[in-house]
């Protein structure tokens, strides 16, 4: 008989003993019985027949992949809370796992929770099915601007999608750290992670791999914790000056001229991006826009910028602003290759790496390393959350559409996507309020 292991729940009765106590080890008491939600969520992680589950896979990520902003919230609101796919402190684990890893983080969470509903295939599934509607969405929009621009309705809708999107982050921040940072330890580690993320120089990947370094310290063993650390401390160090040379190296070389780059060059280049850059969607797109625009000279500094604005209007992944880069140099093949090189590591990497994690993440070291990375990976969210308020909240209209979002959020638990269409549908209306003559100085007269 197998049971599955919850290495990161605060519920003392699935604590393990402390190593080297004196004290054995009794069997649970037969009132000591798991919530409906426990449950729900051992069943549904066990339940992974793909044959059944497909079509529960496929529109769970296509409702997914047509949704703005962090696709992570929208994830854990809508299969880890509502349909109880796997349990808190597992989705805790896929979401400290794609921050430590190169890639495109949304499907590579998407696979973690695709394989645990429908095995391999079914990871196969939910990557796809969340990738493809952003890149047919952009596609559309790309061709479009080609005449209309980025409109004020568009960004009227953005206005509105913000607060929205902010606020689901929020709760589903607040919802996952009430069974990560459990005690007093795992709390000093939230905060430390939150002071390296503000006042140093340190990346997100660093910060979680020292914070399971730290992990190993303190829930496991105080030697072997100490060794991960040194070794991890130094090895960072070689990459950071590693990383300051290639990069004063780069700088001293003349910027090149504009090519015309082939569907290999196009491939190549995504590729590696994919493969090769941690930290996530925003530090990939500021690695593209380097390589593109400086060194590569593919787009003007004005044509990324548009690309980017029309990435924030698409839904799904940031990185699907390739499929727009791509399309600007070589048109629709090229948008198909960069779209499929950018996230295919992502896929290979997740999919060879699934069973093995699957079987490593019950052990007692990797147990104790992510009851480490846990508290950090929620602090890292905090921080990035107050950082996006000053964008997102811009006057107390979008305030109260944040306020809303959270309450109906909390005490409703209304749909994800319907909040998002909600905030888009209130951002355009908005915006054209604006637009009529003296409504804009009269609201602001009166304020």
């Amino acid at each position: 008989m197998t049971c599955e292991l919850k290495p990161l729940s605060c519920d003392p009765a699935r604590r393990l003993p402390e190593i080297n106590s004196s004290s054995s080890v009794h069997a649970p008491k037969a009132d000591a019985l798991p919530s409906n939600a426990e449950k729900n969520a051992d069943i549904t992680t066990k339940d992974n027949d793909f044959t059944r589950n497909w079509k529960n896979i496929a529109s769970s990520f296509l409702k997914v992949g047509v949704t703005y902003g962090q696709m992570w919230g929208v994830m854990q609101a809508e299969l880890q809370e509502k349909q109880q796919w796997v349990s808190k402190e597992r989705f805790v684990e896929g979401l400290s796992l794609v921050n430590m890893l190169p890639g495109a983080p949304g499907p590579q969470l998407a696979i973690i929770l695709g394989y645990a509903r429908g095995g391999m295939w079914g990871g196969l599934l939910a990557g796809l099915c969340l990738v493809l509607p952003a890149f047919f969405i952009l596609l559309v929009l790309t061709m479009a601007y080609a005449t209309l621009g980025v409109t004020p309705i568009g960004r009227g809708a953005l206005y509105g999608v913000g607060p929205v999107v902010l606020g689901i982050l929020g709760v589903a921040a607040y919802r996952l750290g009430n069974s990560t940072v459990c005690t007093i330890r795992q709390t000093i580690i939230a905060i430390v992670a939150i002071a390296a993320l503000i006042w140093s120089s340190l990346g997100i990947a660093a910060i979680l791999l020292l914070a399971g370094g730290a992990g190993l310290l303190l829930f496991h063993s105080k030697k072997i914790g100490a060794a991960v650390l040194v070794l991890l401390t130094a090895l960072l160090s070689i990459l950071r000056f590693t990383s300051w040379f290639t990069s004063a190296t780069v700088t001293a070389m003349p910027q090149g001229s504009p090519l015309s780059p082939s569907l290999t060059d196009i491939g190549v280049f995504f590729f590696k991006v994919g493969a090769l850059t941690f930290g996530g969607g925003l530090s990939m797109i500021a690695f593209i826009h380097e390589q593109v625009v400086n060194q590569f000279h593919w787009l003007t500094p004005q044509e990324f910028i548009d690309g980017l604005a029309i990435g924030q209007l698409t839904p799904g992944p940031i990185l699907m602003v390739a499929a727009y880069v791509g399309y600007k140099v070589a048109g629709l093949v090229g948008a198909a290759f960069a779209a499929a090189a950018i996230f295919l590591p992502a896929f290979m990497m997740m999919l060879a790496m699934m069973p093995m994690f699957d079987r490593v993440r019950t052990l007692v070291w990797a147990k104790a390393a992510l009851q480490g990375i846990g508290p950090a990976l929620i602090g890292v969210i905090g921080v990035s959350l107050v950082q996006m308020a000053p964008h997102a909240l811009p006057d107390p209209f979008a305030i109260a559409i944040f306020i809303a979002t959270v309450i109906a959020l909390l005490r409703w638990r209304i749909d994800a996507v319907k909040l998002i269409f909600a905030g888009l549908v209130l951002g355009v209306l908005w915006s054209l309020l604006f637009a009529f003559p003296g409504v804009k100085q009269s609201l602001l007269t009166r304020s």
